[in-house]
């Protein structure tokens, strides 16, 4: 009969797993991050969406909910009470930037209106702060994945509704139908989804609603790439993406679809060398830039022309010509700040005008900021993008490590920032989305968060994102 040590040397012997620690989750706490991650959604599709507010509830609906979200927003912030902030990590030149445009109102030629521009800067500014304290990284990603599928997939719903229901042109619920021939530009709808565009969706603007659809391709790709986002609903919102981007076609966005391509390129390419190693990669950078430019430059027109659109952008370059004619008025600070122009007030009553209504920003933030805080703001506006950019680069290349010498796999998310801002740079350039509204949100955050956030991704990838109501104490 064999002893008790005989019979247990039959077992086969398995390698133990190490214990791992048990987080506890309170339910309140769940409660709490569940009401963030929605609070954050909401504020994205307030923000991204910020025209299709104003057309259904006007300015004074959209003023409101603003005030709303922005209480909300603090009382997260003061609810979580996130142990990384501290005042002075915040960067510098978003401090700069910001104070340059509240001094401004000391000289400005339209005060009352400065105020009123500084204000919103500054409520923007302090939703972008709470939001990139208090969201993780992966809260971020899926929390602006999501408001993106509300936009784009209502924005189709609305044009097929528009298209089967009214048949006809509709303008802005808050606007009534004027006497005799309306200007193109108050169009909410055109009611052409069924002619294959250029559509215009819920926010009014087909260049806007193309910007969505860029950010789309990129958050989406990101998910799938990182795991963090079932298969098929992925690839179905990357396909809705590519098919807004392609219903509405702005030239503005394709060229930056290119160069957020390119930018990807070249990351992917750096993390494939060692640090020390980069050098070709930067001097083929250099060199492309080089050539690129002035191919680009000389081939312009037979290239918009491509994309349906004029060797003077639409008429950009007429708008470029007056706006620096105004700027030069006042080189060093500028008339004061304002963000969006107000056409009712000198000097952009009759600054320029399209298709009968005055145009309402400079369709280039660059020149934007050297109108309203001359050259001192535009070098201040200058830092505040390009170390964000530094920063954001560096985040998506560097192998991510916990201690030195630690090999950790890159992960998928850390190139969300490095392409958002590339993004939102070459639209800066026809457009000035980025002084404002989403473009100065998204540009805030990631300034705000790549400083200051250096949470670790998992080391098996991208760390899935989990259920809101699994989500564990922080």
């Amino acid at each position: 009969m064999s002893s008790k040590s005989e019979t247990t040397n039959y077992l086969p012997k398995l390698p133990l797993a190490p214990l791992r620690p048990i987080t506890l989750v309170r339910m309140s706490d769940a409660k709490t991050r569940l009401a963030i991650s929605a609070l954050a959604i909401v504020t994205f599709i307030h923000a991204l969406g910020a025209n299709a507010v104003r057309n259904i509830v006007g300015w004074p609906g959209f003023i409101t909910i603003t005030v709303v979200l922005t209480a909300l927003n603090i009382w997260a912030f003061i609810a979580v009470k996130p142990p990384q902030f501290r005042w002075y990590r915040i960067p510098k030149s978003l401090w700069l930037f910001l104070a340059l445009c509240v001094a401004s109102i000391a000289w400005s030629a339209y005060p009352f209106e400065s105020l009123l521009g500084a204000s919103a800067q500054i409520v923007t500014t302090a939703v972008a702060l709470c939001m990139a304290f208090v969201l993780t990284w992966p809260e971020l990603i899926r929390s602006l994945g999501t408001a993106i599928r509300y936009i784009l997939g209502l924005s189709l719903l609305f044009e097929i509704f528009v298209s089967v229901f009214i048949g006809d042109r509709v303008l802005p619920l808050w606007i009534e139908r004027p006497e005799g021939k309306v200007s193109p530009l108050l169009w909410w709808s055109r009611d052409l989804i069924f002619e294959g565009g250029p559509i215009q969706g819920l926010l009014g603007s087909s260049v806007m609603l193309g910007f969505v659809a860029l950010l789309g391709l990129i958050v989406f790709g990101i998910q799938l790439a990182g795991r963090s986002i079932r298969l098929t609903p992925g690839i179905f919102w990357l396909l809705v993406s590519l098919l807004v981007l392609a219903l509405t076609r702005p030239a503005t966005v394709i060229i930056a679809l290119v160069v957020v391509i390119i930018a990807l390129g070249f990351a992917l390419w750096a993390r494939t060398v060692r640090a020390e190693s980069r050098v070709p990669l930067y001097l083929t950078a250099g060199l492309m830039v080089a050539l690129v430019v002035p191919i680009a430059f000389l081939i312009r027109g037979p290239a918009l022309s491509i994309l349906g659109k004029s060797s003077d952008l639409t008429g950009r370059i007429d708008i470029w010509d007056a706006v620096v004619r105004v700027a030069e008025q006042r080189p060093a600070f500028g008339w004061g700040w304002v963000s969006y122009w107000p056409t009712w007030v000198e000097p952009y009553t009759n600054l320029y005008t399209r298709n009968g209504l005055p145009v309402p920003h400079a369709h280039n933030a660059w020149l934007d900021v050297w109108l309203q805080l001359g050259v001192v703001g535009l070098i201040t506006f200058a830092l505040l993008v390009s170390l964000t950019l530094w920063r954001s680069w560096f985040r998506a290349i560097d192998r991510p490590q916990r201690y030195p010498g630690e090999v950790l796999p890159y992960a998928a998310s850390t190139l969300l920032p490095l392409l958002v801002v590339t993004a939102l740079i070459v639209q800066s350039l026809s457009e000035s989305r980025i002084l404002s509204e989403s473009g100065w949100l998204l540009l805030t955050i990631l300034a705000i968060k790549t400083k200051t956030d250096y949470e670790v991704p998992s080391t098996s990838g991208d760390e899935p994102i989990p259920a809101w109501r699994d989500v564990p104490l922080r």
